[in-house]
């Protein structure tokens, strides 16, 4: 059963968070059709901010939003078809294709070292997993209640009104850094590299 958010909305977030020391929120806009999303990054969803920023590199638009507390980060989250931070909106209004990055902490699944992959784009779906595939990384489909298939879901309010929804398991993750703590994880592991190279060569086919 899924946890129930604290906020519903930014505007209600921002009335009782501190920007700059609870939370920081940040934009960079590329000539791409495509935007990189972690809105759940920091220490909310540990590792998202980081692959979100590798798969996008210079070529793809980036937006983060992170958590900054060193603890209850969780009150930060807010859910990808609530979440309405002004700039992520510009930015999406902006791009064609969006693709979500998220951590899976709260599946049946999320003891897997897996990716489910979501979304309302059936065919970038089938590639972006075939990819990952060939690199030796377990995807699959994300068929959980949590899906990506929400039309108000970040990753589908693009230009295209489809997009992808990466939910990276927990153990996934761990395998990717050295630590999920704010000490380690920026020393990543090859399957980070793996991952995120997989990831690129197919978004790089839609520009």
């Amino acid at each position: 059963m899924s946890i129930k958010d604290k906020y519903s909305s930014y505007a209600e977030l921002e009335k009782h968070e501190c920007e700059g020391k609870d939370f920081l929120r940040y934009a960079v806009e590329r000539s791409s059709s495509v935007a990189i999303f972690a809105i759940h990054g920091g220490n909310i969803e540990p590792g998202t901010s980081e692959i979100a920023k590798a798969i996008a590199g210079e070529d793809f638009s980036l937006y983060c939003f992170e958590g900054l507390k060193p603890r209850g980060n969780r009150a930060l989250h807010i859910a990808s078809h609530n979440f309405d931070e002004p700039s992520s909106l510009v930015l999406v209004g902006r791009s064609r294709i969006i693709v979500a990055v998220h951590g899976c902490d709260n599946k049946a699944d999320k003891k897997a070292d897996k990716v489910f992959v979501g979304g309302l784009d059936g065919n970038l779906i089938k590639a972006i997993i075939y990819s990952l595939r060939n690199a030796g990384i377990h995807a699959e489909i994300d068929a959980s209640d949590h899906s990506g298939k929400d039309a108000n879901n970040i990753c589908n309010r693009g230009t295209s009104r489809k997009g992808i929804q990466l939910e990276i398991s927990k153990k996934l993750r761990r395998k990717m850094f050295m630590g999920l703590g704010s000490g380690k994880i920026k020393m990543v592991k090859p399957i980070f590299d793996k991952f995120v190279c997989s990831v690129r060569d197919v978004l790089r086919k839609l520009d």
